[in-house]
């Protein structure tokens, strides 16, 4: 299962790994982010030990979404070294978010 990641250890967890970092910014009542979730957690499986892979609730923690202008859900940020490298906005196949963290690795 893919981290939770709030606005309290968000810092912590994203922008001070040492590996690469991908976080699912999603909402409860969102369709799209219910369609994006299972993969998200999957690749979390897959990537475990390699890079990190979270979710942040919008509507529980607005201030790292805000932050990095995540205005649609779901969006995939993918960071490194504390900075944002790609972005994926919408529904994607799998391979579009391995591929994202395969580039880093």
């Amino acid at each position: 299962m893919a981290l939770e990641i709030t606005d309290a250890n968000f810092e912590e967890t994203v922008l001070k790994s040492d590996k690469p970092v991908m976080v699912d910014f999603w909402a409860a009542w969102c369709g799209p982010c219910r369609m994006v979730g299972p993969i998200i957690d999957e690749i979390s499986t897959e990537y475990e030990g390699k890079a990190v892979v979270g979710k942040v609730d919008v509507d529980a923690n607005q201030e790292f979404a805000a932050k990095y202008g995540v205005r649609n859900i779901p969006t995939v940020l993918v960071f490194q070294n504390g900075e944002v490298v790609g972005r994926q906005v919408g529904v994607s196949p799998k391979a579009v978010y391995s591929e994202a963290i395969d580039k880093l690795l």
